[in-house]
């Protein structure tokens, strides 16, 4: 690229200088004439130039074609090493693919294998679970057949007035036993020829028994129907049933009244068990009712858990009571020891008077014995097995009886 740059720069150098001879006629001959030999130079310059670039052409051929016939053998020979490689590589692959497979095969044979088990096992513990569950539902429907027979029976027992009546009198006696015990109240107790289902034993005057009377009462036709009403939200029904379960309490709670309470075998009121919290609850949400029953009829309306706790205050006046008789008893014991007590101290007084004659009558032989000690000192003590013999063994000699004061 600079080669042949060059011929163009002398040319427009050349070209300055002519333009330069024609500007400036009135030059020297001399510098004319350095001009013209410039000027030759540069076309010998630009010959030489000329034949250089041609040897540079020429150069530059053979180097284009050194390099072409390199780059043919390079080619050739990167082409063989690809080719090479690709066959190795190939070569490889196929091997790889064949381990591969083999592999493949193994696994798949290894999981087919591990599948087949596992879904053995896993279909054996479903239709297990499947079995266990069809055996639950069948026990379940059997259980809810059973319950439903139940409930049935229940109903019919519940739509039959006597049944309905044992069915509370069956929960007041529960209640009874395990609260109380059998002495503290009577079942079917009579009162004035009259049959009352449970009666309270309480302790009257002159340790005389005054009955509770307790009756059961369940209205339970009105009480279902009033229930449906205020499911069903009929205002207008509701109060219309709610007015009729008012005067079926106060008919029944006239009736016990009239029956069951006879001062002084009874107390002067009575009270009527309700075996359904929600009926007590309604008795209760009537206004006036509760109070008009108490005033009225001396009737005390319980549900189960307002009994319970009476019947708990019962029994801490029975525990109070009994432990007032047993204080009573244990005042009586304390004031007959009190009077054993008494001759106690007297005979503890005469034993004492007898001890202290005993210290008395010891002192003076102890006087004694020092007395006889000193009279005796000058006596020669004999042996003890020749004293013995003298006097005789100890054992032989019989205390004589005691002098009385």
């Amino acid at each position: 690229m600079w080669v042949s740059v060059i011929p163009i720069v002398i040319s427009v150098i050349s070209l300055i200088l002519l333009l330069v001879l024609v500007l400036r006629k009135d030059l020297g001959a001399g510098l004319r004439s350095e001009i013209i030999r410039l000027d030759e130079k540069l076309q010998g310059l630009n010959s030489l130039i000329g034949k250089t670039e041609q040897a540079i052409r020429d150069e530059a051929r053979f180097n284009r074609q050194e390099i072409a016939q390199s780059l043919k053998n390079l080619s050739d020979s990167s082409e063989q090493k690809l080719e090479n490689m690709r066959q190795t590589i190939t070569n490889h692959l196929q091997a790889i693919q064949r381990s591969n497979e083999e592999k493949l095969e193994q696994m798949r044979a290894t999981v087919d294998e591990k599948l087949q088990s596992t879904l053995e096992k896993r279909l054996s513990e479903s239709f297990n679970q499947v079995s266990e569950r069809l055996e639950s539902v069948h026990k379940g429907l059997g259980e809810m057949q059973k319950l439903a027979s139940e409930v049935g029976n229940l109903k019919n027992v519940l739509s039959n007035i006597k049944t309905r009546g044992t069915l509370g009198e069956i929960q007041l006696e529960k209640i009874l036993e395990q609260t109380l015990t059998p002495s503290q109240y009577e079942k079917n107790a009579k009162i004035n020829g009259k049959i009352v289902e449970f009666a309270i034993k309480l302790p009257g005057k002159d340790e005389e028994e005054v009955l509770l009377p307790i009756d059961s009462k369940f209205p339970i036709r009105t009480y279902e129907e009033l229930l449906d009403a205020q499911e069903k939200s009929s205002c207008e029904l509701v109060e219309e049933l709610s007015k009729r379960l008012e005067n079926e309490i106060k008919l029944q709670a006239r009736d016990i009244s009239d029956k069951y309470i006879a001062p002084p075998k009874t107390t002067d009121f009575a009270i009527m068990f309700l075996p359904i919290e929600g009926l007590f609850a309604e008795v209760l949400r009537r206004p006036g009712l509760f109070q008009s029953l108490q005033s009225q009829y001396k009737i005390m309306v319980t549900g189960p858990t307002t009994f319970n706790a009476i019947l708990t205050s019962l029994q801490m006046g029975f525990k109070t009571l009994a432990i007032e008789k047993q204080a009573s008893e244990v005042w009586n014991l304390l004031a007959a020891v009190k009077t054993d007590f008494g001759k106690f101290t007297e005979t503890l007084e005469g034993v004492k008077r007898n001890l202290t004659a005993a210290s008395n009558k010891i002192e003076e032989a102890e006087k004694r014995t020092r007395i006889i000690g000193k009279k005796l000192k000058d006596v020669q003590a004999l042996p003890a097995q020749q004293a013995e013999g003298i006097l005789g063994p100890a054992e032989d000699i019989e205390d004589e009886p005691r002098e009385t004061e």
